[in-house]
């Protein structure tokens, strides 16, 4: 087992969550976590990792899948300009890798924001710290894990 897996399962025993990973094959997209997991797009949680110009930290917008991150709006509630963050960051600040971003078990705090649309489901799928794995939680657990701040910052396609 990786040691992102373990540190997102380590987290969610450690919060009393349900522990159900499940391994899928490839879940890079939302689309492919959606095919795997059998549900709406809306119910994976996609962890949108950018960079804080003016403090150069990593901040996660927890995100349902077919939405997308309006850049002006996530940058108002950060209180600072936002930019693209790299690999490294995100690897550093989070110990995770592109595509499978978890939203808990990072290694060093990061501020976040939760996408309210996943409060109309009973259940949402988050990555679990690799490309292959996703586990499933009830929305306002997940909320409460990830210390996040339920916000508006979608934009339109």
């Amino acid at each position: 087992m990786s040691k992102s897996l373990k540190r997102v399962r380590a987290a969610l025993e450690a919060a009393g969550a349900p522990v159900d990973i499940r391994e899928v094959g490839q879940a890079r997209t939302a689309a492919e976590a959606a095919e795997s997991a059998g549900c709406h797009i809306d119910q994976i949680a996609k962890s949108i990792i950018f960079r804080a110009e003016d403090s150069d930290a990593a901040v996660l917008f927890l995100t349902a899948g077919g939405n997308r991150v309006d850049g002006g709006k996530a940058s108002a509630l950060a209180g600072e300009p936002l930019g693209k963050a790299d690999a490294a960051l995100i690897r550093a600040q989070t110990g995770f890798a592109i595509g499978g971003v978890a939203p808990v078990g990072h290694l060093n705090p990061i501020r976040a924001w939760f996408d309210p649309r996943f409060l109309d489901f009973d259940v949402v799928w988050a990555a679990a710290g690799t490309p292959r794995h996703i586990f499933p939680i009830a929305p306002d657990l997940l909320l409460r894990l990830t210390g996040a701040a339920e916000a508006d910052f979608v934009g339109q396609e």
